[in-house]
Formats: C-alpha cells, structure tokens, sequence
C-alpha cells in the first residue's frame, strides 16, 4: 500500500527548520467554529500554572467539543530528540481531534556541542561557535527519576484539568521518546493502559521485564520507519520475541517513512480498540 512520506493537515503546517519551533497556522478568512476553540484551547491551556508540587514545561491539548461529563483516554506524548512539547500539536491532528485529551511534557535540556572555531570572523561562523540548548529523554540511573516525574505530574496536571478515565490512559512516543515510552510504562504497567514506540528503539536493560507478569496486563504499539536506520530487521524480531515470550500483547507496522499519517491513524485504531473493549 502506498503510503504517503509527507505530513500535513488543514490547521498547521511545519516549517523545515531544524530549531523546534511551534507550527505555523494558515490564515482562514472565516474559521470555522471549530478551528477557533482549537487555536483557543492551545493558546490557553499550554500556558496556564498547575498546582502540583512541580511545574515543568509542558503542552496540554483539549479536545474539539470537549465532553466535563465523559471520562476521557489520556495520551502521554514524548516528543523526539531534537523537539519539545509542542511536537504533540502536530501530532494530535494525525491521531484524534476529539477522541483524546492529550498531555506532552519536555524532555530534559541538554546541550548540542558548538561547532570549531574558524579563522573566517563573520558573523555566521561567531554564531556557530555558541552552545543551544537541545531536549531529549536521558535513561540513566541518575535522570530516569526526574523523567519520571515530569511524566506523572503531567499526567496529575491533566486530571486536574480535565476529566481522566484513569484505566485508559496511553504513553507514547516518537524516537527516543519511544524508547522511554516503553521503559516507563514497563517499569510503572499498573499505570498504564498501553505502550507505543513509533520508531524508538527498545530499551535494552537486563531488569527492563522484571515485572513481566503485571506487564502482562499492557498492550504495546511498535511502529518502524523504513527510514529509521537505527533500527535493524534482526532487533526488530528479537523484541517480538522477546515479548512474547513474556505474554505481552504487541501489535507490530512497519511503514515507508516515519510519522506518516498512515502510522498516526494506526495508533488512533490501536488506542480505540482497548478503549471500546
């Protein structure tokens, strides 16, 4: 089946650029009703303080029509290396505009190394010299628990908020934020109603099936990029394996690129199934 390598929708388009940066949106003349309590909801809810005992940088998405009686399912997004928080807003209208309330925490803030000096003092190469910061998801000893919590006081934020059906709620992620998906929702499966990697590659830690038989009870979405040159035809198998060796439920796609909307649709039809079952 063809599969289409471009992603876009009708209410954001992404600049090619390698900063992060928010999407930018197409002048509508007359938005509909819908577009603007989106756009609203973005503006409002990205930006506002919560009460938990930690805030961090994070992006709450509301659903269009929004529902105060129905409990919604809860997708935890972690963006990818090289992104942040507001990955989620480009995403979300490739899964569910309304299906989902979703919440995107940032990763840790790390730093790209500069690139050598020259002997050329232009400004171009001045500007090249100096450090950016840059997020991602680090899984050492000493990171994991601060990863840890930002993920649940993201999830804590988003009960504050909105109205949570505990027992359905998703972490995913795209790359490295995959790979963490996983390890979270491996460690902490009780949490969680399923996993999903879009391709991450899968944590290769001794203890990571440590607590098998709870996580028995989770289900996990892994999604492969033929682009993604990290992630090899021999691992992708040995993770089958491996996990179902342990009992756990694994849906498995393969595409022709990495988030194509084929594979966000697939996610959608995933997350839907155990919510309706």
């Amino acid at each position: 089946m063809p599969i289409s390598d471009k992603f876009s929708t009708t209410l954001f388009s992404t600049p090619r650029t390698s900063e992060p940066v928010l999407p930018e949106r197409k002048t509508l003349q007359t938005p509909s009703p819908e577009r603007l309590t989106l756009e609203l909801d973005f503006a409002r809810i990205s930006h506002q303080s919560n009460t938990t005992s930690q805030s961090h940088p994070h992006v709450l998405f509301s659903p269009i029509h929004y529902e105060p009686g129905y409990a919604y399912p809860l997708l935890v997004w972690l963006h990818g290396s090289g992104s942040d928080e507001r990955q989620v807003m480009r995403v979300m209208p490739g899964i569910s505009m309304r299906n989902y309330v979703a919440v995107a925490p940032r990763g840790l803030t790390i730093s790209r190394k500069p690139h050598p000096p020259t002997t050329n003092f232009d400004v171009y190469s001045i500007l090249q010299t100096h450090t950016k910061e840059n997020y991602d998801w680090l899984d050492t000893e000493e990171k994991l628990a601060e990863v840890e919590q930002r993920v649940f006081d993201c999830i804590a934020i988003a009960k504050e908020r909105c109205n949570i059906a505990s027992n359905r709620i998703f972490l995913a992620g795209f790359g490295n934020g995959g790979t963490m998906a996983l390890r979270l929702a491996l460690l902490y499966p009780e949490n969680f109603a399923g996993a999903a990697s879009l391709d991450g590659i899968f944590p290769k830690d001794n203890y990571i099936l440590h607590r098998w038989e709870s996580a028995r009870l989770l289900s996990v979405f892994l999604a492969v990029g033929q682009s993604g040159t990290e992630i090899s035809a021999e691992s992708v198998c040995q993770v089958l394996e491996l996990l179902h060796t342990a009992g756990i439920a694994i849906k498995f796609r393969e595409y022709s690129n990495s988030l194509t909307p084929t594979m966000l649709q697939d996610l959608n039809r995933w997350m839907m199934d155990i919510v309706c079952a």
